[in-house]
């Protein structure tokens, strides 16, 4: 691959609105890989990163290996990968991207470019949550009779976390408004749940006491600690991977011991620390897409890496609405 072929980049300019712009196509590391990337997801992560870098965003990706690096060993030029990227590299929202192979793993077989690529960030953080914080083991039907309930269940994470719980053999209680409950029950929800205090459909105030053995709050965590604290049993896991807008007393889930879990992605990456483990990970992820144990959540589909169709996501994500994945294809 010549190094003067132009990469088409989408970077932000001072004001943080995007931007298209060409460069020179990257030489990979010595434990990188050159991709051509053909597909990519927009994640909320990309919104809040983009107001603090000036790097190529862009984390979820998709594309073809068309050159390793000296110490590479897992891969070969012509095979198609996936990867949920770091916070430390350039990302996906260009033509060409130098990605570690630590992070990757080969697409699944059975799905499309736009598939693929909207499930490795949410993939690694509903993995992650479920079976490195709360402990449970990744195995199928491993947990029947234990209750899983995850507070917002059709945006992103929620939509894998279900269909990995229901694998896994919990009971999966999850909240959405009622126009989504039909997503969630596809997703592998047993018992959808209005997030409104007050409806005419399950809600959590009518959930029973000490019921659930986890508990994932996938939004703001405060307008939920009460009700998490009533609902998680005695020696229960609660967990978030949302910043919280102030401080937050978390005393209430001493009496019952409960252990409070942070998940964030980008964490081993940001440290070095088992970034290998995400690259296997995404392995397991694809052989259950492959064997349809779970299956695909991209939404919508773009065609094009343009300025236009990242302001059209933006705009989707920025109303707090969207479920699903968001995928652009090159």
């Amino acid at each position: 691959m010549s190094s003067l072929i132009a990469n088409t980049q989408i970077t932000l300019d001072s004001h943080q609105n995007w931007q298209a712009g060409t460069a020179q196509v990257p030489t990979p590391g010595d434990h990188e890989l050159l991709i051509k990337v053909q597909a990519a997801a927009m994640n909320p992560i990309d919104l809040k990163r983009r107001a603090i870098t000036m790097h190529i965003l862009g984390y979820d990706g998709y594309g073809e290996v068309l050159a390793t690096g000296k110490a590479v060993t897992q891969f070969e030029v012509g095979d198609i990968v996936y990867y949920a990227g770091s916070t430390q590299l350039d990302g996906s929202f260009q033509a060409y991207q130098c990605m570690t192979e630590a992070l990757c793993a080969l697409a699944p077989a059975q799905l499309s470019a736009s598939e693929a690529a909207g499930l490795p960030l949410v993939s690694l953080t509903a993995y992650e949550l479920l079976f490195e914080k709360f402990h449970f083991e990744a195995a199928e039907q491993a947990h029947l009779g234990k209750n899983l309930l995850i507070i917002n269940g059709a945006g992103g994470v929620g939509s894998i976390m279900s269909q990995l719980a229901k694998w896994a053999g919990f009971t999966v209680y999850a909240t959405s408004s009622p126009q989504n409950f039909n997503w969630l029950k596809t997703n592998g929800v047993d018992y959808p749940v209005d997030y409104h205090p007050t409806s005419d459909q399950l809600n959590l105030a009518q959930l029973p006491t000490d019921h659930f053995d986890a508990i994932a709050i996938l939004y703001d965590l405060a307008p939920y600690l009460s009700a998490a604290t009533r609902l998680i049993k005695p020696l229960g896991h609660v967990g978030s991977l949302v910043n919280m807008q102030a401080p937050l007393d978390l005393t209430p889930l001493k009496a019952k011991s409960v252990s409070f879990d942070w998940e964030y992605m980008f964490t081993k990456t940001d440290f070095n620390y088992e970034i290998a483990s995400q690259g296997a990970i995404l392995k397991k992820i694809a052989r259950l897409a492959d064997t349809n144990q779970i299956h695909p959540i991209t939404t919508q589909v773009y065609q094009g890496l343009s300025v236009e169709n990242l302001n059209t996501i933006t705009s989707e994500l920025t109303k707090g609405h969207a479920i699903g994945k968001y995928v652009l294809t090159y």
